[in-house]
């Protein structure tokens, strides 16, 4: 955009560009060589400013700052730094993404400086799309994403026909979002999408009126392929229907240190609720399931309608280990379509430990014996894993469903 200032990597705006970053939540763990961390600023990269009451013909400067995020990801290149000023910023129609960034050149979508930042998609049609209706693919999210090499972190997005939908997607790095009482699932990515990292995802109370519950997930990672996705400290709970769903992505998915409960369950007095309530769905895909070999490492799952974890009928090669299931409605861990391996894994009190089938079951609670209870652990409160969550962005630690006696069983937090 004409008129906009080039700002040059100096020393003050290295650190304006680190107080930005520091603001959303902690830095996640390194992709690959290739990947949207390795990144130095470079040599021309700018900061993009935008606030409530800016304006789109402006600099984009702090103290000239466009009006709206879309204004600032259309003028953006690689290496670039766009930072949202707080407040909420109501759209008409959806943020999209279609430039990428570059590999050691990302571009950058931040909250400004810790500033609370909501993005409230209400007003888009797509929001409120009717029973059985369909929603467009371009109309697919309050951000719809279709590019690659983006770091997008430190935002709420609210009340959109999902939150984020992300298809074709490569190297990026979502951190530290929220995504709540979206009309669909509150974050989705899919098609043909490899080495996205998600870290530090709250994304509740995500539901769909127009399937009565049957797709509103708080993360989806389906329908589509790609090496390298990954899951790092996300906690989804409340959602219509599942906390975690991989239905129809064929490639592995890494998910650890994640938290899903309270899934599945018509709190919105939808009729003829359909939402299904896994805590974790690992694959699957109707009449044809094909095989893929999700990980599942130090995660809870925990009252949900159905089941803790369960692989819906996918028969690739499931690892889970250290996970930790606790009152769901259905088995702490339904695996009896594929070929998992479960290590080291607590049961208490689920409608039912495990629905083993051929898989692999070496060292869990179940193969243990003896009584698994509430009083065999040392806290049955999540109150603190599912407070605010550390300064550093991280879920805090807590003695949540601890085995008592130490045993090397479940998750640590």
């Amino acid at each position: 955009m004409k008129g906009w200032a080039q700002v040059k990597v100096n020393k003050a705006v290295t650190v304006l560009l680190g107080a930005v970053s520091m603001a959303a939540v902690s830095a996640p763990q390194a992709l690959s060589a290739t990947s949207a961390t390795s990144a130095a600023p470079a040599a021309d990269a700018r900061l993009i400013v935008v606030a409530v009451g800016g304006n789109d013909t402006g600099a984009g400067t702090l103290e000239d700052p466009l009006a709206t995020i879309q204004a600032a990801v259309d003028g953006s290149g690689p290496g670039d730094t766009i930072a949202v000023r707080g407040g909420t910023y109501e759209l008409t129609d959806n943020i999209t993404i279609a430039t990428s960034g570059k590999a050691g050149s990302p571009i950058t979508l931040t909250n400004y400086s810790g500033e609370h930042v909501v993005i409230d998609g209400e007003r888009l049609p797509a929001s409120h799309t009717p029973v059985g209706g369909s929603i467009p693919r371009a109309e697919r999210g309050a951000i719809h994403q279709e590019a690659s090499y983006w770091r997008i972190q430190g935002l709420e997005i609210i009340r959109g026909p999902y939150g984020i939908y992300c298809a074709g997607c490569n190297d990026n790095e979502f951190t530290g979002l929220t995504t709540r009482d979206n009309y669909e699932s509150g974050f989705q990515l899919q098609g043909a999408s490899s080495r996205n990292l998600i870290t530090n995802l709250d994304s509740y109370a995500n539901h769909d009126p127009r399937k009565n519950g049957e797709s509103a997930d708080g993360l989806a990672i389906k329908e589509g392929q790609g090496e390298g996705n990954r899951v790092r400290g996300a906690r989804l709970w409340n959602n219509a229907d599942d906390g975690f769903d991989a239905w129809q992505f064929t490639s592995a998915i890494s998910i650890e240190n994640t938290i899903a409960y309270g899934n599945g369950f018509n709190r919105w007095n939808f009729p003829d609720f359909t939402g299904d309530g896994n805590g974790f769905k690992m694959g699957g895909g109707g009449d044809v399931d094909p095989a893929a070999d999700h990980s599942l490492l130090n995660s809870l799952a925990f009252r949900n309608a159905a089941h803790g974890i369960t692989d819906n009928g996918n028969p690739g090669n499931l690892a889970i280990s250290r996970t930790t299931t606790y009152r769901n409605g259905g088995s702490g861990f339904r695996t009896d379509r594929s070929h998992a391996t479960l290590d080291a894994n607590l049961s208490l009190l689920d409608t039912e430990p495990v629905h083993l089938g051929s898989s692999t079951s070496k060292g869990n609670s179940w193969d243990l014996g003896g009584v698994w209870n509430e009083s065999s652990v040392r806290s049955t409160d999540p109150a603190t894993i599912t407070g605010p969550r550390a300064a550093d962005g991280s879920i805090p630690s807590s003695p949540f469903l601890v085995p008592r006696d130490g045993s090397a069983l479940g998750a640590r937090f």
